[in-house]
């Protein structure tokens, strides 16, 4: 008998440590789709073509974005310090596929939930052929670009 309290101890033991496995800091978090809200302008996050997951990877907290613009607005606004360390997950506006969005390459023309227009890919291969390729820091600067041209027009 005591022999199996033993046995049983040491296997509630091993499977208390089992579940007690962190995730890995940069690892993409559930996304309850159509329930998470964007972070930035709080609109519900639905369309899984433009979806965006930032993970801050000093704590592992992961927040949800509706367009790849929010993001970078949201960095900017709220003067996240950590933004250079985050990892960035995007949806292939092609799979649906998350990826990373700093390596992702951008198309320019396509309907996008907050209007910025940009759409991830994880391959050129998917890009139709002639469109205007960008990459992230290309992408940064054209949101701002937007949003200062957007401010202009409301004065």
């Amino acid at each position: 008998m005591k022999r199996f309290k033993l046995l049983f101890l040491a296997i509630v033991l091993l499977l208390g440590f089992a579940g007690c496995e962190k995730k890995s800091p940069t690892e993409m978090r559930d996304v309850h789709w159509d329930r998470d809200m964007c972070e930035r302008c709080k609109m519900v996050v639905s369309d899984r073509h433009h979806a965006v997951q930032v993970i801050n990877t000093a704590n592992g907290r992961s927040y949800m974005y509706d367009d790849i613009g929010c993001v970078v607005l949201w960095f900017d606004d709220e003067k996240i310090d950590w933004a250079p360390k985050a990892k960035i997950w995007i949806t292939d506006i092609k799979t649906g596929k998350w990826i990373d969005a700093r390596t992702a390459l951008y198309d320019t023309h396509n309907i996008t939930p907050m209007a910025y227009g940009f759409g991830a890919h994880e391959t050129n291969s998917t890009i139709k052929a002639g469109e205007e390729i960008i990459d992230f820091a290309e992408v940064s600067r054209r949101i701002f670009k937007i949003e200062a041209n957007k401010n202009r027009k409301a004065y």
